[in-house]
């Protein structure tokens, strides 16, 4: 089953930007996946797959998955 992402959602990657920081805010979710990074702002799309991949662990989660 794929993990579920939310908007909001900061998640840390497993390569960092290179401006050094690896933590990123999910602006967009669904085929593509837009994130920004919260060392520079930079804003970056990657695709569905790439993105589960690249996720080490999801700092802070908007939405508590208990409560569904």
């Amino acid at each position: 089953m794929p993990a579920k992402f939310f908007l909001g959602d900061i998640v840390r990657m497993k390569k960092p930007h290179p401006c050094g920081d690896d933590r990123w805010e999910v602006l967009r979710t669904g085929m593509d996946f837009r994130m920004k990074c919260l060392g520079c702002g930079r804003v970056v799309m990657l695709p569905r797959r790439k993105f589960e991949r690249g996720v080490k662990e999801v700092i802070k989660r908007v939405i508590d998955e208990a409560g569904e």
